[in-house]
């Protein structure tokens, strides 16, 4: 017995290209470049001693915004992105 939809999307991910694979892993490559960061240099993590500190230190969290800026380009563009790259591909060559 075959589903529809399961055809429908296995063929969808053949036919992505390296270059949608690509920035389809930026995103997720970003946030855990964060979380390292945040790793490799906790005391950046204000909020892990925050004593004697003030609003803006601690809410200035460098690792934290790095993290919020893959999670943002991999919900709001690359999905975009993504979609001009199959358009670009699926129209005719001139």
């Amino acid at each position: 017995m075959e589903s529809h939809f399961a055809t429908e999307a296995v063929a969808h991910l053949r036919r992505r290209t390296l270059r949608a694979a690509a920035v389809n892993l930026i995103g997720p490559t970003t946030m855990l470049g964060g979380v390292a960061w945040a790793f490799l240099q906790p005391y950046r993590l204000t909020f892990l001693h925050p004593h004697d500190q003030g609003f803006w230190w601690l809410f200035s969290e460098p690792p934290l915004y790095v993290v919020l800026v893959g999670l943002g380009f991999a919900v709001l563009l690359a999905p975009a992105l993504i979609q001009d790259l199959e358009e670009v591909g699926d129209a005719p060559e001139s």
